[in-house]
């Protein structure tokens, strides 16, 4: 009789950690998104020109971050506009920083002097900086404000010289 009425509670505990270990095991397996009013995540990285960079040392300037491949024609496509944006807001306080995630250090090196881009531009070729973010879909681009909040998130291409983009980074100066 006393073990018939162990076995219920005992039964019933387990039943709860098994839900538990599952909600636990889903949970982990879900990737990170970050989307906007989201904090962005920190992350480090070395551009070609030599300078170790990061959302965090930014401060007091926007940070664009763009996620791109050599491998994507819309990235490709967005880059002139992309670099001419950087020209118009380079002495207002805006950063733009192209996180290639290309494997091959060659095409990426081609693509770069054939293109002539004048923003920092690094490779991660691993693309742990892309997976923080939860990018999965290239170019996308994450508008990042001096408290290293996310204002603004574009999956895919933009126009970046387009007068309604241009006005909303200069709301944002």
């Amino acid at each position: 009789m006393q073990r018939a009425n162990m076995e219920r509670p005992l039964q019933i505990a387990i039943g709860i950690l098994l839900v538990a270990l599952g909600y636990v095991a889903a949970d982990s397996l879900r990737e990170r998104v970050v989307d906007v009013n989201d904090t962005a995540p920190n992350f480090t990285i070395s551009t070609d020109s030599g300078r170790t960079v990061g959302r965090s040392n930014f401060g007091g300037k926007l940070l664009v971050v763009n996620f791109w491949a050599t491998w994507c024609p819309p990235c490709i496509e967005e880059m002139p506009s992309l670099d001419q944006f950087q020209r118009r807001f380079a002495g207002a306080g805006v950063v733009v920083v192209g996180i290639s995630v290309d494997r091959s250090d060659r095409a990426y090196r081609e693509f770069l002097q054939k293109a002539g881009v004048s923003f920092l531009t690094a490779r991660d070729p691993e693309g742990r900086i892309s997976a923080d973010y939860g990018t999965f879909k290239y170019p996308e681009s994450y508008v990042i404000d001096q408290r290293g909040k996310v204002v603004q998130k574009i999956i895919g291409p933009t126009n970046w010289t387009d007068e309604k983009m241009l006005s909303f980074i200069q709301s944002l100066l």
